[in-house]
């Protein structure tokens, strides 16, 4: 079936279509997700997010991108969402516990949690230091380091989803190898 007569019978909420988009794109936006999210329950919630969001909105996809670009900027769209709300619920915590309310007993294990399928490190330790240092990367280049390293993305399939330019992806690459490398030598050099 070609790509423009499926988004026509999503379009027209055809059942058989709708199915076919989660049989096609299910693994794929659950393993974006949990590329950012790096815990399973809150992966599969913003993937039905994600789903959710392509049903309501499909009649105003416009076509200017593929379907599956459109898709992956939802799907990470949603993620970022997640953690910048995570991140609120963190701040405030953190206030509550200055003025003496108790902190959520697992609010700073949030981003430790491991269970990512597709990073396949020897040593649990080793992929939590490495979240960690992409979750103090800046959000631009956690989203391009997360799409091509985690999801295997092409330069170009990230330069559609984020609507950034080949060179700006590339520039965005390149300082995210630097960030890294600077943030785990402080982390190791302040460990051994």
């Amino acid at each position: 079936m070609q790509e423009e007569q499926f988004i026509e019978e999503l379009r027209q909420g055809k059942q058989h279509a709708f199915s076919q988009l989660i049989d096609d794109y299910q693994q794929k936006v659950f393993s974006t997700c949990i590329s950012f999210v790096p815990n399973k329950e809150d992966a599969e919630d913003i993937a039905q997010e994600v789903f959710v969001e392509v049903f309501n909105s499909i009649s105003s996809f416009k076509g200017n991108s593929k379907l599956s670009t459109w898709i992956y900027r939802i799907a990470t769209n949603k993620s970022l969402e997640f953690i910048r709300k995570k991140s609120t619920k963190k701040r405030f915590a953190f206030l509550q516990s200055i003025m003496g309310n108790d902190i959520p007993a697992d609010s700073t294990k949030y981003f430790t949690e491991m269970n990512h399928p597709g990073i396949l490190l020897e040593n649990k330790e080793k992929s939590e230091t490495l979240f960690k240092a992409i979750n103090q990367l800046p959000e631009a280049q956690k989203v391009v380091f997360t799409l091509s390293k985690v999801d295997g993305l092409s330069y170009q399939e990230i330069s559609d989803i984020t609507e950034k330019s080949l060179s700006s992806v590339e520039s965005l690459l390149f300082r995210v190898k630097k960030k890294l490398q600077e943030i785990l030598e402080i982390y190791y050099k302040n460990n051994k």
